[in-house]
């Protein structure tokens, strides 16, 4: 017969009263930076076909070598704005590119230059001329355009003002906000 230990103990009677309340809970911060719906109309999302990423890859790279981040920036300035490919878009589209022998990159300075091989020039060669960020910005209605990039522009500014605002300057920016609202609300109106 063995001994009675630690798990053989009854469980401990119930504490006198109503059980502890959980702490209260405290409001999540909002995140900097517009709603991400803003518009219940919102300006037509641009349609990137399969391949595209890869096309526009080779087509900046037949100009000069560059690295991942000079080629989505050159891509979005190149599209007017339309196109801003992702990283997680961009990066594996040189690998695999670099996989097939069309590119090589060169590490240099913490940045990876990549630069098409004879193979890859070859293939950029036969599709010279195709600019797939063209076709993409076409997708969107020339009119959203430049709405789409001043709206990239505001974003950025918003995102300063969240980080480095003085609290009068983060007053006056309401302010400013809530005027540039309702002005759009007249503009709409006027139809």
């Amino acid at each position: 017969m063995r001994e009675p230990d630690f798990w053989d103990a009854p469980p401990p009677p119930p504490l006198p009263g109503p059980p502890p309340s959980p702490p209260p809970m405290r409001p999540m911060p909002l995140m900097p930076g517009p709603p991400p719906h803003l518009f219940q109309g919102e300006p037509p999302a641009p349609r990137i076909r399969r391949g595209d990423v890869r096309a526009a890859l080779l087509a900046l790279l037949h100009e000069g070598p560059l690295n991942g981040y000079q080629m989505i920036q050159d891509i979005e300035e190149r599209s007017l704005g339309v196109w801003r490919p992702s990283p997680g878009s961009v990066y594996p589209a040189l690998q695999q590119l670099e996989d097939e022998g069309l590119v090589t990159g060169d590490e240099s300075g913490g940045s990876r230059t990549y630069r098409l091989t004879e193979r890859g020039g070859a293939a950029a060669a036969r599709h010279a001329g195709e600019a797939p960020w063209e076709e993409v910005a076409r997708t969107v209605p020339a009119g959203h355009h430049e709405l789409r990039r001043l709206w990239a522009q505001l974003n950025e500014a918003f995102s300063h003002l969240m980080s480095t605002a003085s609290d009068r300057q983060l007053a006056e920016a309401k302010k400013l906000i809530k005027q540039t609202r309702k002005s759009v609300f007249q503009i709409l109106a006027e139809d």
